[in-house]
């Protein structure tokens, strides 16, 4: 979908470009570029050049011209050969040739420097890295990553519109699985249901969506664990199904963590479901304007070993949601910050049990004045299936 220019987003970043005094940003992470130029590349072969004042450049293979010009906030698109039979070198080299280029005039120049995560492009399958050259070429760039961090940290009208696009898909992809899900399915199969709903359904999802992809890890009863692949242990009646399921629509993201449950949910489960989701509204209650973000991170810890689950979850309890699904912020109960208004969170405690069970409840929330609201229709909790 061609979203129209968000001038607020963009203004924001120029704002901090003046107060760190940059004439440009040289950006080629997926996410950055789709960020600053609603551009969201098939192969990574893309680059934006991004002036404090003046037209964005935006760098692309010549099979997405006719992508660029339907969605970039740009007039000035630089289109490279994806193939050049008098250049045997990668076509991010030539990507790199045009960023220099487009950059010459530019005498204080940001670059993503402290890059930690990126999200993929399109094909998602073979994304590209960050080379020597890449760095070499901006010799005395300065770090332009802290800057789209606090930009993208807080998020603009149209950008909530976008992550509510994603949580919608999410929900209903879930509401398909909760009525097609059997005894005896696999993990993976139960996977793909979800799976093959999110990008069959979510792309061209109510004329909004052009692309939606999905990522997911699915575990049933004695395969929940905090991190680990997918795989084909059967649902079993009474125990709990849990997804961990990312939507990705047209860049922007959604990042849940859901519960199903065939039948009665089993008495040690219903304790631990009782008991997490105390955790989990409290810590919803507390996030407010102005907040500690430690506070966050350290009270949902505390509660967590109160229950009989100390020095868990050990992944973190709250991250950033937008152009990637996880992002800035990380509250930590070691680090620092508040909680804005207009931020986009995923909040996910979770408690295991030794040897595989458990259950993580997440959902993702806009900060608001009065609190948060959350983006998703699908209950917390496990939720009874079939």
């Amino acid at each position: 979908m061609a979203w129209p220019r968000d001038d607020a987003k963009l203004e924001r970043v120029r704002e901090l470009m003046a107060e760190e005094e940059l004439d440009a940003l040289v950006v080629r992470a997926p996410d950055n570029v789709l960020y600053l130029m609603n551009f969201w590349g098939m192969k990574g072969y893309d680059a934006c050049v991004f002036p404090r004042e003046g037209e964005p450049v935006l760098i692309t293979i010549e099979a997405s011209e006719e992508d660029a010009a339907r969605t970039a906030w740009t007039e000035d698109v630089r289109l490279i050969r994806g193939y050049d039979p008098e250049d045997s070198g990668p076509p991010i080299a030539r990507t790199l040739d045009a960023a220099v280029e487009a950059a010459r005039d530019y005498e204080r120049v940001g670059l993503e420097l402290s890059l930690g995560t990126q999200a993929s492009d399109r094909m998602v399958g073979e994304p590209t890295t960050f080379t020597a050259a890449w760095f070499d070429a901006f010799a005395e760039a300065a770090d332009a990553t802290p800057l789209l961090v606090r930009a993208r940290s807080l998020k603009t009208k149209q950008e909530v519109e976008r992550l509510r696009l994603a949580n919608e898909i999410a929900a209903a992809a879930m509401e398909h699985v909760r009525s097609e899900l059997r005894v005896g399915m696999k993990e993976a199969e139960a996977a793909a249901l979800w799976q093959g709903f999110v990008h069959g359904e979510g792309t061209g999802w109510h004329g909004q969506v052009e692309l939606a992809l999905p990522f997911s890890l699915v575990w049933a009863g004695r395969g929940i664990k905090t991190f680990t692949s997918t795989g084909d242990l059967p649902v079993v009646e009474g125990e709990p199904v849990l997804f961990e399921i990312w939507v990705c629509a047209d860049g922007y993201w959604a990042d849940h963590t859901k519960n199903l449950v065939i039948g009665e949910l089993r008495h040690d489960y219903a304790e631990l479901e009782t008991a997490l989701m105390g955790v989990y509204g409290a810590a919803l209650e507390s996030i407010r304007p102005g907040s500690s973000m430690a506070e966050l991170d350290r009270t949902v810890r505390d509660g967590v070993a109160a229950m009989g689950y100390p020095g868990q979850p050990t992944h973190p309890i709250c991250h950033g949601v937008g152009a990637r699904a996880h992002e800035p912020p990380y509250p930590h109960q070691a680090g620092g910050g508040t909680f804005e208004e207009g931020m986009v969170l995923a909040v996910e405690p979770g408690a295991y049990w030794p040897g595989g069970g458990g259950l993580r409840v997440e959902d993702n929330f806009l900060v608001t004045a009065a609190g948060v609201e959350k983006l998703s229709s699908f209950p917390d909790g496990v939720v009874q299936a079939g």
